[in-house]
């Protein structure tokens, strides 16, 4: 039987991976932690924070209300609590389309510049 390699996935994240991520400071993941009891990680016998992708999405949705749509935190809060499943869904399609637009719009600048070059 030939050997399959398996993809590794990582299960737990620091904090400090997940702040590059974002690009926010880590003692924003420290304080949304407090104010969100959605956002529980882990911890590891040291007492760092250790974060699963489940986290990392609930996190993503979190960053979504505040910093992208503006939501202030209690807003935040009572939004996801009401809609959480359905917020997240809605958030997976925003991103998508994002990509796209990018890709989109980096296709258009390709197709301009070998129009230009064509012209020359």
């Amino acid at each position: 039987m030939p050997y399959k390699e398996r993809s590794i996935e990582k299960q737990y994240f620091t904090i400090g991976e997940v702040a590059a991520q974002f690009k926010v400071a880590e003692s924003l993941v420290r304080f949304w932690e407090t104010e969100f009891e959605e956002l529980h990680p882990r911890r590891s016998k040291k007492g760092n924070r250790l974060y699963t992708p489940q986290d990392i999405e609930v996190f993503r949705t979190i960053y979504h209300l505040v910093k992208e749509r503006g939501y202030t935190i209690p807003g935040a809060r009572d939004m996801l609590k009401q809609k959480g499943p359905q917020l997240k869904e809605k958030i997976d399609v925003v991103q998508s389309l994002e990509k796209i637009r990018a890709f989109l719009v980096s296709l258009k600048k390709e197709v301009d510049t070998a129009g230009k070059a064509e012209l020359e």
